[in-house]
């Protein structure tokens, strides 16, 4: 496998490198949120809810329009320098902020970058590592992604340990963000790309395979019971876990994906695709399941959160590889703008469902409702989509 990444473009490992960059900026944030909004703010589970769905949501529809309109142009490279810049400039933002209107259009903002450059970075990948090599180079890029998330979160546990306070820990993002952009001047297009070819677009995915199809169905039903991480963060405190550990978890989670990633993924390019996200999928109803069953802070929870890295390893790189494979070749950006619409849209109803039955019904019920739709996918997966994908 070594010799394999050797060989990885340049492209691909320069993504991967702004990633790492980037996610060390935002999950430097991404577990003080919901200790921000619950201490700072005042807000519970249902604001919280709210806040990550709208944002997640709406943004999802820039990624749809970003992608097709980077296959018409075969442009990839302004979108993404200008969605990492717009989510580097309003991650400071956050110290300033005094109520939760406020946190959730920084929120917004951030996500709406994330929007821009998700698509046209995908497909940039995509375009820039071969189908033999695909799901090598996007367990690649995840791999450094959640490099970058184990570096933030021990960045904000450092800060926090050194008596900084909890608003100033959002100033300090700046600097990996301008490093993120800088960075992100640097890519290069492919030098041989699709020809564009002006075709009206299609709301209704005619020009698109019937797997691809049936597999954004299932990718929107798994979503539904996948709300925002910080539900998971929020249960940990809840059960006694003391607020300076709260980020070296959301760093373990990071390091056991980072670790798995690659792996994992490489292994979807010999055995199929199919077999790691019917595991992952597993994997995760499991983890739900069990956080949903805990009562107290113990050796089972740090189990259960290491185990959700390695659904994160599993998956996360393999459903976008899967989504290069169904694909049309001079359709890849487009693809990859409705697998993050369908991901993004499904974000709102998880989080703010998962939010209000946490806060009406318990912490059970809201994760048995999430782990019921992870298996439910697992089994469409099997006996629906499977069936339509072409022989590799």
């Amino acid at each position: 496998m070594w010799t394999s990444l050797r060989a990885l473009p340049r492209t691909v490992w320069l993504i991967g490198l702004i990633s790492l960059v980037n996610d060390s900026a935002s999950e430097m944030l991404y577990p003080l949120i919901p200790l921000y909004l619950s201490s700072v703010l005042m807000a519970g589970p249902r604001t919280l809810g709210l806040i990550e769905g709208i944002a997640e949501a709406t943004a999802s529809l820039l990624k749809l329009f970003s992608g097709a309109v980077v296959d018409r142009t075969q442009r990839a490279k302004p979108w993404i320098v200008f969605g990492y810049g717009l989510a580097g400039v309003g991650r400071p933002l956050v110290a300033l902020v005094t109520s939760w209107p406020g946190l959730l259009l920084l929120r917004f903002a951030d996500r709406v970058g994330k929007g821009l450059r998700t698509s046209p970075r995908d497909a940039l990948l995509a375009a820039s590592a071969g189908p033999e090599r695909r799901g090598l180079a996007f367990g690649l890029h995840r791999a450094m992604d959640n490099a970058g998330a184990v570096i933030g979160p021990l960045m904000a546990a450092a800060l926090l340990a050194s008596g900084v306070a909890l608003q100033d820990v959002f100033v300090w993002s700046i600097v990996p963000a301008a490093l993120c952009l800088a960075l992100a001047l640097g890519l290069q297009e492919p030098a041989q790309r699709p020809i564009a070819v002006r075709k009206p677009f299609d709301w209704r995915l005619r020009d698109m395979p019937l797997a691809f199809r049936r597999y954004l169905v299932v990718v929107a039903l798994f979503t539904l019971g996948n709300s925002s991480n910080m539900f998971l963060l929020l249960r940990a405190r809840e059960l006694g876990l003391p607020q300076a550990q709260v980020p070296l978890l959301w760093a373990g989670v990071s390091a056991v994906a980072m670790v798995l990633s690659t792996p994992l993924s490489a292994l979807s390019d010999r055995f199929g695709r199919m077999r790691l996200l019917l595991g992952g999928y597993t994997a995760y109803a499991a983890v739900y399941a069990a956080l949903g069953l805990l009562t107290r802070v113990g050796p089972g929870l740090f189990v259960v959160f290491a185990a959700y890295g390695v659904f994160l390893a599993a998956t996360e790189g393999v459903e976008k590889a899967l989504v290069a494979d169904l694909a049309p070749v001079d359709g890849q950006g487009t693809a990859f703008g409705w697998f993050n619409l369908t991901a993004g849209l499904m974000l709102l109803p998880a989080s703010v469902v998962f939010g209000a039955v946490y806060q009406s019904a318990g912490p059970g019920a809201a994760f048995a409702f999430s782990g019921g739709c992870a298996l439910l996918a697992a089994a469409l997966l099997v006996g629906w989509v499977r069936p339509a994908m072409p022989a590799r």
